[in-house]
């Protein structure tokens, strides 16, 4: 069995963990530090580690890899390859080419498009068709090594971030179990990128979750469910920020962008800069729960038709 250092944090990277440790040994893992999670601030351990430590191997959780105490110890270890799925950090050089078959990653994209750190949110905000898996040789730069391996998937409308978040863990998955073979025998392709062609996809900020309602409604409509369930879209509402989980189109009804024209028993309608509609059916208003529309109109005494959704 080929020995692998795995570096993952999310729950994206569980899937491939796991595999790993089924098919080769895993001699390391390491991840993102313990963070503080939910109202009560609990420090929690991501994902990962807890994949690792119900497997009892040995976890390290350096703030920053490069120069520390962790970097140097997983440097005496053996080790075939590395592989990283959704790890949090670069690689220092050093550690690249340590192993006897190099470093490889597991990215949620068809590179070069969507390098960076919300590769899945931006392919629905933008409207993508499809968009898939690449395993690829680590590089100094981000995500611009030699591809592996590609497969793609389509984006329905019907997905969210959730949804196909769960689809390409599970075919970064499979798609690393094919590829295995050939990176622990050294007979697999590479492929240089075009890095003309490179698209970007950062980290989601706040700004990014504000809703513009002078957009048409298809993007309006992308954007929701591209930051669905987390870290979730927002507008106001009588002042109070109201998080946006699910929504649909409403074809032909027009009315001024951000104005709720209609409330039916199970969605709120709003206006876009397009001649469709929004239908809000899934919401959290600042301070109550997450809930269906229904259950929030139920308890919403005011009258809702005329007011207007701000940010």
């Amino acid at each position: 069995m080929s020995k692998i250092i795995f570096m993952g944090t999310p729950d994206f990277s569980t899937q491939i963990l796991e595999m790993l440790i089924e098919q080769e040994e895993v001699v390391a893992v390491v991840t993102q530090p313990d963070r503080p999670v939910g109202r009560k601030r609990t420090m929690t351990p991501p994902p990962v580690k807890q994949v690792a430590l119900a497997h009892d191997i040995p976890v390290y959780q350096p703030e920053k890899l490069s120069g520390s105490e962790e970097l140097a110890t997983l440097m005496t270890l053996p080790c075939d390859l590395i592989v990283t799925a959704a790890f949090g950090q670069l690689l220092p050089e050093s550690l690249l080419t340590y192993p006897t078959y190099g470093a490889v990653n597991v990215h949620a994209s068809l590179l070069p498009k969507y390098r960076g750190g919300a590769p899945i949110h931006k392919s629905i905000i933008d409207g993508e068709s499809e968009t898939g898996v690449t395993i690829m040789y680590m590089v100094k730069q981000l995500d611009a090594g030699d591809i592996i391996t590609q497969r793609a998937i389509p984006i329905e409308d019907t997905d969210n971030v959730g949804t196909l978040h769960d689809k390409l863990s599970t075919l970064g998955t499979q798609l690393l179990r094919e590829t295995l073979p050939s990176l622990l025998n050294g007979t697999n392709t590479r492929t240089p990128q075009e890095g003309e062609k490179a698209t970007f996809a950062s980290n989601i900020q706040r700004e990014d979750e504000r809703i513009d309602w002078t957009k048409d409604a298809r993007a309006i409509f992308n954007h929701i469910r591209g930051l669905s369930p987390w870290p979730v879209a927002y507008t106001k509402l009588d002042d109070k920020v109201m998080k946006l989980y699910d929504a649909h189109i409403v074809i032909g009804k027009q009315g001024a962008p951000g104005q709720i024209i209609e409330t039916t028993k199970k969605q709120i309608i709003v206006g876009t800069g397009s001649e469709d509609a929004i239908a809000l059916t899934e919401i959290q208003l600042a301070g109550k729960k997450r809930m269906p529309v229904a259950n929030f109109l139920s308890g919403y005494q005011e009258t809702l038709v005329g007011k207007e959704l701000h940010s």
